[in-house]
């Protein structure tokens, strides 16, 4: 096959992913259904008969794409969000994944004849929650949730990857080494995560210094800078020891709320690259599926799923959040939110490439898993959220484009804010309220009409405030605005 084959090929499902994504926003399915889809049909079972079947290969462009697309999910991560729930994720991310794991393994042991070890191992793989299929589908279906349930989800979802992969490659390691203890996993686990906490941080914090130290004359070379200082943290975390996808993860949360040059345009670089990484993981992954195989498994693949949907999922999160002021409906809505993704089929591959006994059931198992949970789950997450009640009732906002005006500073960013009812902005006009410095209203969005403003601009009850404003500003703003609301209800 010439090279000019290849790319044709490679370009070709790239555009045919991108155009298919259209269709998630009028289903509501995540568009990752529709890139493994895409990825079956190319395959050799499929139309396009592309023969591949390398493991190694498929493992290696997922952990790559993981860690630059934890890394993107880190940078759009708002500490403030998910400060007053970080105890609740966190327990999330390692009771839940936990109890969920053990709940599986006792399952699959004793409905399809698992040994115990490869329950849990089945179990580890499928314990982690994907929060850019969660997400995406919020956005297309205008689903809003109340209180600190999407941070928590948010939260959750991007913290829960590195225990998932720790255990996967842990109990992969014990079935190919029977001599192996599973209490010996206790301390590396320990170790990989504190290696892993530390480097994020510290690299997170190197970043953002040589960031706003380097005067690169062409602006062109930062964004090659950070695409290699994420590989540079995953790799180098990895070999002192530590859970690289934990740093990764955290060295972008570091970043993200910090101010750095370029900060926006770097910001928008990486989105791009999550997507462009989301798209070849998974059309690779669903190149390496074979559907012929799938249909054996399907009824396996359905019991366990609605297992863990129904009973595995909910009961790891009750066990997590115990000691948590979430109310029922809210825990079970977190509960619903916890699709399964990318990561669960990437780490199916660990098993494949060791050799273990039942490994291509457990991988074609793990990836009916993942598409039953995005389609089930995916496709009702708007109607469960009004079914338990736990919307919130203020309209979603516009995201505006980061390049809609030019940045006041290094930290500007655009938010929405709402004038309330009894408010002292109404009746006045933009030069008299008192805008702190920093920011600035860029678009009053009144009703269906978007109105570009200028000083004299009369605001009124219920417009909504695009304001670009750095973090100090914005936060003056919130409050005072939030008093005002308060003391209208009052």
């Amino acid at each position: 096959m010439t090279i000019e084959t290849i790319l044709l090929a490679v370009a070709l499902l790239l555009v045919a992913s991108i155009i298919a994504s259209t269709a998630s926003h009028r289903l509501g399915i995540p568009a990752l259904v529709f890139f493994l889809a895409i990825g079956m049909l190319a395959g050799s079972d499929g139309l396009g008969g592309i023969a591949f079947d390398n493991a190694w290969q498929a493992q290696s462009v997922g952990v790559v794409a993981l860690a630059y697309i934890l890394f993107s999910g880190g940078m759009d991560t708002d500490w403030r969000r998910i400060r007053p729930v970080l105890s609740a994720g966190l327990l999330l991310a390692n009771v839940g994944v936990a109890v969920s794991a053990l709940l599986v393994a006792g399952f699959v042991v004793l409905v399809l004849d698992f040994t115990p070890i490869a329950g849990l191992l089945l179990g580890a793989i499928v314990s982690s929650t994907d929060a850019a299929a969660v997400f995406s589908v919020m956005r297309t279906r205008g689903v809003r949730l109340r209180g600190d349930l999407e941070p928590l989800i948010e939260l959750e979802s991007g913290s829960n990857d590195p225990i998932a992969v720790f255990l996967t490659i842990g109990l992969t390691g014990l079935l190919s080494n029977p001599g192996a203890s599973l209490i010996g996993l206790v301390p590396a686990f320990v170790m990989q995560m504190a290696i892993g906490a530390l480097g994020g941080y510290l690299f997170g914090v190197a970043m953002t210094w040589l960031i706003n130290r380097l005067r690169l004359r062409q602006e062109g070379l930062y964004p090659v800078l950070t695409l290699a200082l994420v590989l540079l943290t995953y790799s180098a975390t990895a070999e002192l020891g530590g859970n690289g996808f934990l740093a990764v993860y955290l060295a972008g949360i570091v970043i993200g709320n910090r101010d750095f040059v370029h900060k926006r345009s770097l910001m928008r670089f990486h989105d791009g690259i999550a997507w462009l990484m989301q798209i070849g993981m998974f059309l690779v992954l669903g190149l390496l599926v074979f559907p012929s195989r799938l249909v054996p498994v399907a009824g396996a693949g359905l019991l366990v799923s609605a297992f863990l949907i129904v009973v595995a999922r909910p009961l790891s999160v009750f066990a997590a959040l115990a000691l948590t002021r979430l109310g029922a409906r809210d825990k079970l809505m977190v509960a619903w939110s916890g699709l399964r993704g990318s990561v669960p089929i990437v780490l199916a591959t660990y098993p494949l490439l060791e050799g273990v006994a039942n490994a291509d059931l457990i991988f074609h198992l793990v990836f009916f898993i993942v598409l039953t949970s995005v389609v089930i789950q995916g496709s009702s997450i708007g109607f469960v959220a009004k079914l338990l009640g736990v919307q919130d009732s203020r309209q979603a906002g516009y995201r505006y484009p980061l390049e809609f005006v030019p940045e006041i500073s290094q930290g500007s960013q655009l938010s929405e804010l709402a004038v309330p009812r009894g408010s002292s902005l109404d009746g006045r006009s933009i030069v008299e309220i008192g805008l702190p410095r920093g920011a600035l209203v860029v678009l009053v969005r009144r009703g269906d009409e978007s109105i570009v403003p200028n000083g004299g601009t009369i605001l009124e009850a219920d417009d909504r405030l695009v304001m670009l404003a750095d973090g100090e500003a914005l936060a003056s703003i919130q409050l005072r605005l939030a008093g005002e609301e308060e003391a209208a209800a009052g």
